[in-house]
């Protein structure tokens, strides 16, 4: 039974990429760009580039959409953003199953630090359920994924949200943060540890953060009963950001009987995106990793995240 169940997950994995790899793209109109506000973003500096917060938003086609979403969160160490192989290309993926894929261009440092970050990704977590029905969406079934530092973000996201306020003159303020679903690949988490990683922490909060701020997010001493399920895929060897800061969260999951599912990797580096490789950016084809969004695939479906929208 065990052997045959790994055949199907390998097989559904390998349809899933083929589909991937096939199918450039599924998307039905070419993604769009929209500010998270209209005006200056909270605590703007300027009004370049790097000061304005967005989202692009990629749709699958009718007939593969599901009305599910999910909020992607590109790496690059809190400094840059890996907006191809961990933003477009996990976007494209997503489409690929039927859910939307809103690739975030969040704050960085060290030109910004905490809490502009987080309060892009909950602005786009808002903003996907504000604009649900002009986008054909869930706004019960948003989620958010990251990876890296980014998925520090992610997790930041799932475990220090809110509800909304009800009295917001914006009413897209009036709506919830908390995502549905959490998505981490190789992600930082454990800022306040060891084997957490040093140049996101400076980049986040800058050269002499309190202990107390650096521990508030070390997210897998935040997670609650609250926190949402939660996915995660990392590798052994991986030396960037240790998988010890996906082992905690989970053990951490597992003691607030959160929901989780986690794929620990023998071999591969950091950085693999997808596992497809990217020539561009010396991101090499890997192919037991390439093996996580198939798994995360079933799961989501397992949970009803890929369900049909019903009229």
């Amino acid at each position: 039974m065990g052997t045959l169940r790994r055949s199907w997950v390998g097989l559904f994995s390998g349809v899933v990429l083929m589909a991937f790899a096939a199918h450039v793209w599924a998307a039905d109109e070419e993604p769009k760009v929209y500010r998270l506000w209209s005006g200056a973003a909270p605590g703007a500096k300027g009004e370049e580039d790097a000061d304005i917060p967005n989202i692009t938003v990629y749709l699958p086609k009718p007939e593969l959409a599901n009305g599910a979403a999910v909020v992607v969160c590109p790496g690059g160490g809190y400094g840059m953003l890996a907006i191809n192989h961990e933003g477009k290309q996990v976007a494209e993926w997503l489409n690929s199953i039927g859910v939307a894929g809103v690739v975030l261009k969040y704050r960085l440092g060290p030109r910004y630090h905490h809490p502009a970050m987080l309060n892009d990704v909950s602005r786009a977590i808002r903003t996907v359920r504000a604009r649900a029905e002009e986008w054909k969406l869930d706004p019960k079934r948003v989620g958010v994924m990251g990876f890296s530092a980014g998925g520090h973000l992610a997790s930041t996201a799932g475990t220090h949200f809110d509800a909304g306020k009800a009295d917001a003159e914006d009413p897209i303020d009036r709506l919830s943060s908390r995502p549905d679903v959490v998505i981490l690949v190789y992600p930082v988490i454990g800022l306040a540890r060891s084997y957490g990683h040093k140049g996101s922490l400076r980049n986040l909060l800058g050269e002499n953060p309190s202990r107390e701020l650096v521990e508030s997010l070390s997210n897998e001493a935040q997670v609650t009963k609250d926190t949402p399920p939660t996915f995660l895929a990392h590798t052994n060897a991986d030396t960037g950001v240790p998988p010890e800061n996906s082992i905690y969260f989970v053990l951490a999951l597992r003691e607030a009987k959160v929901p989780v599912e986690f794929h620990l990797f023998e071999k591969g580096p950091h950085g693999l995106g997808l596992g497809t490789g990217e020539k561009r950016f010396n991101v090499p084809p890997d192919a037991a990793f390439s093996a996580w969004p198939g798994l995360c695939a079933t799961w989501l479906k397992g949970r009803g995240f890929l369900d049909k929208a019903k009229p």
